[in-house]
């Protein structure tokens, strides 16, 4: 994705473990950039923030459907962003990671409804042109997860976390939608140090040249090179 908008990544996506930097990344790519942020809303889940992370077992079932609905919501604003034309867009978040987490969270007659309900929504929400897959350790996730120190996260474990690592790399790694780039940023601080941002987007800035140049190939067999 060049600093201008991109013909072909329209919408950026990116995703990771939380504390990996998703957000920071998409607020400094926009700033430099431009585009449309699609954030999640996470302080806004009452659930999440009201006990989620010491009772697990209670809240799990109220969190992740809040989430489901909400993301949807807000995905159905993103097409209408897309329909008009507007872009990029840079969200810090996919819909489908809503499973991810209900996986984990969820079981039984629980999981049951959510699944229902996650099935019945997902056709109807817009694939991003590229997803930027974070990667980090887990110990450098518990690093900036208390270094940001939001008062609901304190009571995250390195257990839930590490769970949580595991099964966002079996999701990538199983990856089957769409166009991904992943990058371990487990040594890099995007955030506080220029080479390292550098490095982050020059990563992106070659994935994204190499979509358009497949896309301009495909344009050409079909004869609708523009």
């Amino acid at each position: 994705m060049d600093s201008a908008a991109s013909e072909h990544v329209r919408y950026l996506a990116v995703e990771g473990v939380i504390g990996v930097g998703k957000t920071s990344l998409v607020h400094r790519l926009a700033a430099e950039r431009g585009g449309t942020r699609f954030l999640e809303m996470v302080e806004e889940n009452p659930f999440l923030t009201g006990g989620f992370y010491k009772d697990m077992e209670r809240y799990a079932f109220d969190t992740e459907m809040f989430f489901l609905l909400a993301r949807f919501r807000q995905q159905r604003r993103l097409v209408e962003t897309l329909e008009v034309g507007e872009g990029p867009i840079l969200s810090d978040y996919r819909f489908d990671k809503n499973r991810i987490f209900a996986r984990l969270t969820l079981s039984g007659r629980d999981y049951a409804i959510w699944e229902r309900l996650f099935e019945a929504l997902a056709p109807e929400t817009p694939e991003p042109d590229l997803t930027v897959y974070l990667k980090a350790d887990t110990d450098v996730l518990m690093d900036r997860i208390r270094a940001r120190n939001r008062p609901f996260e304190r009571e995250i474990t390195r257990d839930y976390v590490e769970r949580l690592n595991r099964a966002y790399d079996r999701h990538f790694e199983a990856w089957e939608g769409g166009r991904l780039l992943a990058v371990d940023v487990s040594e890099l601080d995007f955030v506080g140090s220029d080479a390292d941002y550098a490095a982050v987007t020059a990563w992106i800035d070659h994935k994204t040249a190499a979509i358009e140049a497949g896309q301009r190939e495909l344009d050409l067999a079909s004869g609708g090179a523009r």
